[in-house]
């Protein structure tokens, strides 16, 4: 048999195997470059702003934080809420310090993560629940737990997840992030941790897509070829 009959047949079969991933890619594709990257992230549903610190005439300073905490490796002041506080690193650990008194600050409990998911939130919806959680769900499966849930009543289902220890917010999740999640899944055929892009099934399928575009090439130019012996 001619060689075109083979890459015919072999352009047809590996189109099979390989055409309902290809669609897949590009749905994909097409959905993380309509939606804008900012979005994604949840830019506009909450932020995190800046303050000016007053004169320090009202707060404790580094010496005096270092000799109350030994062990100390590194601090930053910043505001939690309308207070200002030292996030301070020991070790493993973090916790704040209340910046006038020095007093290491118990973890956000239920009442005060509600407080903190209100003022970082700029969506329009209200709290609808909030979860302590100890096992970290998959849209958030690289944060540290325990973690603060904290769930919106917006349209896009917004989540907020904070830290207990230092009050960080560690991640904004809403309709958007999630359907990009999981299209994302598809896209990198990393159907159980979603971060791996250069996994075994990806590597095939690209492999069988680049037989797939070769066998088309060798039949265009084949093809070509015909017509002008014609």
């Amino acid at each position: 048999m001619k060689p075109a009959f083979w890459a015919r047949r072999a352009h047809k079969w590996i189109g099979l195997v390989i055409g309902v991933q290809a669609l897949l890619w590009m749905l994909s594709g097409v959905y993380m470059t309509v939606v804008p990257l900012d979005v994604i992230h949840g830019d506009h549903l909450a932020h995190v702003h800046g303050r000016a610190l007053p004169p320090p005439a009202a707060r404790i300073d580094a010496d005096a934080l270092v000799a109350r905490h030994p062990g100390l490796q590194s601090f930053r002041l910043r505001y939690l809420l309308d207070r200002e506080v030292y996030e301070v690193r020991q070790g493993n650990t973090t916790f704040l310090v209340d910046a006038a008194s020095g007093e290491r600050m118990p973890p956000l409990d239920r009442d005060g993560a509600i407080a903190l998911a209100r003022a970082l939130y700029q969506g329009d919806g209200d709290v609808a629940r909030v979860e302590w959680i100890t096992r970290a769900p998959s849209e958030v499966k690289t944060r540290p737990v325990p973690m603060w849930a904290v769930h919106f009543t917006d349209r896009g289902r917004t989540t907020l997840y904070l830290s207990p220890d230092s009050g960080e917010l560690l991640a904004r999740r809403h309709s958007l992030w999630r359907w990009f999640d999981f299209l994302w899944m598809f896209h990198i055929m990393d159907y159980e941790h979603r971060t791996d892009v250069n996994n075994p099934l990806l590597r095939v399928a690209a492999v069988i897509g680049l037989g797939f575009a070769l066998s088309g090439i060798w039949l265009l130019l084949y093809s070509f070829g015909k017509r002008r012996q014609a």
